[in-house]
C-alpha cells in the first residue's frame, strides 16, 4: 500500500491543528498579556473558569466573515470575535457565548451575530440555560447593514427563548450601542465593577449628537445601572467573582420552564423556632427596622442572594431556600422610604415576580408598607401604571404564593404585596401586623374632618376618633375574622409555617397553569 494517502491525511490533520491553534491564540500573546495586566480574563479563560473541567464543547470555531469593503478582505478575525458552545456547570448543561475583545475588539459582525443567535437557539431547543459574557467594541461598522441586521436575529432569538430558559448576561467589558440592548433583554445582568460598561452610546457619540460632555465611568458604569437605571441586578468585583455569581444564580433555577428548580439537602431544621424574632420589629408602626434581619433569620442557613440590591432599596428582591427548596422573596424595607412602593420599586418587584412564575419558583412576601407612593411627582410619572405591574404580576402568577404580614399593609399596597383576593394561596400575619384600608391619621383627616373641626376641643376629638378607628381596624384580627388572613401566628413559628405551606403547595405548579383560560398573554401596563 502506498504511503501517499497517509501523508495527505497527515497534512489535513496538520492543517486542522494549525487552524485550531490560530483560533485559540485569539488576538495574540501581546494583547492577551495586556488584558491580564488590566485584571481581565480572555474569552476562553472565562469559559474555562465557568464550566466543569473537560465538559465544554465549542461550536463555530472556524466561522469567518465575508466582508470585503474597507480592507476587510485582508482581515481575519479568529472565531469572529466570539466563542460559543455548551458544557456543564455544576453538573448541568449550559450554553454560552463569550465575546473576545482581543480579536478586532470583539466587534459585532454579521457572523458574530449568527453565532450568538445560534447559541441561544440551541439553548432553547435543548432546554438549557444561556449565559452571555459580553465584552465588545460594538458594531463592526465596516460591514454596514450586514452587521446591523444581525442584531435583529439576536433580539429575535432572545425573545423566543425568553420564559423557556433562564438567561444571564455578564457585562465584563464595554457593551455600547445596539450591543447594549441584548443584555437587558435577558433575565439578569451582572456587571463587573471596574471593567464593565453598558450604554446606548459611548461618550463620543453622546457629545457628537447632543453636545453633552460626560465620562464613560459616569455614563455607563455599574453606578449608572445598578443604582440609577435598575438594569444591573448584581455587581461583581472582577471576572471570576462575576462567574461565581453566575453559578449562584443557576443553582436556584431549573434548566427550563418545564422543570422544578433544583432542591438541595440542608441540615437547617424546617420547623426551627426563631426566638426573639419579634424583637427585630420596632415598637411603633412608623419607626424603621431592618427587614433583611428577619429574612436572614427565617431562610435556610441565613443565605439570601439579593437582586437589584442597590436600586429601589425600599423593595427587597432575591432568592433563598426553605428546607432546600429555592424560593423568590419580595419584601418591603422599612428602613428606606418607610417601605412605601414607588415607581422603581413597582418595576423591580413586578419583573422579579414574573421571572419566578415563569420558572416555577415559589414566592414569599414579607410585608410592611404604608402605601403606594403618592404626590404629584409620582402621579405624573405614572405610579398607577407602574404600580399596576405588580398587580398584573401577582394575578397572573401560578406558582405557590405565600404572604407574611409583619407590620403595615394598607390600601392598594396591600394588593401590591400579595393578598388572598389577588392570588395568594396563604396569608399569615404577626400580631404586630396592621391590615386595614387606611391609617387612622388619614381617616381622621377625611371622614371625621368636619366633626373634628366643629368640636370644642379638636385635638381631643381627633385623638378619640383615631383611637376608636385603631381599636377596630389597626390589627390583624379584623382581616382574620373575614378570612382575608388565614392565621395570626407567633413570630417564632414563621419558618415552620412557611415550610408547611410550601409542602402543601408542592404540586401546585403542575395544575395551576392548565387551569388558566387561553390567551396570548395579559396586557400588562408596560
Amino acid at each position: 500500500m502506498s504511503d501517499e494517502p497517509v501523508s495527505k491525511k497527515l497534512e489535513k490533520v496538520e492543517e486542522l491543528k494549525r487552524r485550531r491553534e490560530y483560533n485559540l491564540r485569539m488576538g495574540g500573546p501581546e494583547v492577551i498579556e495586556k488584558r491580564h495586566k488590566g485584571g481581565q480574563l480572555t474569552a476562553r479563560e472565562r469559559i474555562d473558569y465557568l464550566f466543569d473541567p473537560g465538559t465544554f464543547t465549542e461550536i463555530g470555531m472556524h466561522v469567518k466573515h465575508r466582508a470585503t469593503a474597507f480592507g476587510m478582505d485582508k482581515r481575519d478575525v479568529p472565531a469572529e470575535g466570539i466563542v460559543t458552545g455548551f458544557g456543564k456547570v455544576n453538573g448541568r448543561y449550559v450554553v454560552t457565548a463569550s465575546e473576545d475583545f482581543t480579536s478586532m475588539a470583539g466587534s459585532y459582525s454579521e457572523y458574530h451575530g449568527r453565532k450568538f443567535s445560534h447559541a441561544i437557539d440551541l439553548a432553547k431547543e435543548e432546554g438549557w440555560p444561556f449565559v452571555s459574557m459580553n465584552d465588545s467594541g460594538g458594531l463592526r461598522m465596516q460591514e454596514g447593514m450586514d452587521a446591523l441586521e444581525a442584531y435583529g436575529w439576536l433580539f429575535h432569538s432572545q425573545n423566543q427563548a425568553s420564559g423557556i430558559i433562564p438567561q444571564i448576561s455578564v457585562i465584563m467589558g464595554p457593551v455600547l450601542g445596539g450591543q447594549a440592548y441584548h443584555p437587558v433583554m435577558q433575565d439578569f445582568v451582572i456587571q463587573v465593577r471596574n471593567t464593565g460598561f453598558m450604554g446606548i452610546a459611548g461618550p463620543a457619540f453622546v457629545k457628537a449628537q447632543t453636545g453633552e460632555e460626560i465620562t464613560l465611568e459616569k455614563l455607563s458604569s455599574y453606578r449608572a445601572h445598578a443604582i440609577k437605571s435598575g438594569q444591573t441586578h448584581v455587581v461583581a468585583e472582577d471576572d471570576k467573582d462575576a462567574l461565581d455569581k453566575v453559578k449562584e444564580f443557576l443553582s436556584f433555577f431549573p434548566s427550563n420552564n418545564r422543570e422544578k428548580p433544583p432542591r438541595i439537602e440542608t441540615k437547617d431544621d424546617p420547623a426551627r423556632k426563631i426566638e426573639g424574632l419579634i424583637d427585630l420589629v420596632s415598637e411603633e408602626p412608623y419607626l424603621p427596622y431592618d427587614m433583611y434581619e428577619i429574612i436572614k433569620r427565617v431562610v435556610d442557613d441565613g443565605y439570601f442572594f439579593e437582586t437589584l440590591g442597590l436600586h429601589a432599596r425600599n423593595m427587597i428582591t432575591g432568592f433563598a431556600r426553605f428546607n432546600g427548596r429555592p424560593v423568590g422573596i419580595v419584601a418591603n424595607q422599612p428602613k428606606w422610604m418607610a417601605g412605601a412602593i414607588d415607581i422603581d420599586a413597582s418595576d423591580k418587584g413586578a419583573r422579579f415576580i414574573r421571572f419566578c412564575d415563569l420558572f416555577n419558583i415559589p414566592l414569599v412576601t414579607f410585608v410592611d408598607t404604608p402605601a403606594y407612593m403618592i404626590g404629584s411627582q409620582q402621579d405624573w410619572a405614572g405610579i398607577l401604571r407602574h404600580g399596576a405591574k405588580m398587580l398584573f404580576a401577582w394575578a397572573n402568577a401560578t406558582v405557590p404564593l405565600i404572604s407574611m404580614i409583619i407590620g403595615k399593609s394598607y390600601a392598594g399596597a396591600h394588593y401590591g404585596m400579595l393578598d388572598k383576593s389577588i392570588g395568594a394561596d396563604f396569608v399569615f400575619a404577626w400580631p404586630t401586623a396592621i391590615v386595614t384600608a387606611l391609617d387612622a391619621k388619614t381617616v381622621a383627616g377625611v371622614i371625621f374632618a368636619r366633626e373634628i373641626r366643629e368640636a370644642k376641643n379638636p385635638e381631643e376629638m381627633r385623638d378619640e376618633r383615631m383611637k376608636e378607628y385603631n381599636d377596630i381596624y389597626a390589627n390583624p384580627y379584623h382581616a382574620a375574622a373575614r378570612g382575608y388572613v388565614d392565621d395570626v401566628i407567633m413570630p417564632e413559628d414563621t419558618r415552620r409555617i412557611i415550610n408547611s405551606a410550601l409542602d402543601a403547595l408542592e404540586n401546585k405548579w403542575e395544575t395551576a397553569y392548565k387551569a388558566q383560560p387561553w390567551r396570548k398573554y395579559s396586557n400588562i401596563n408596560l
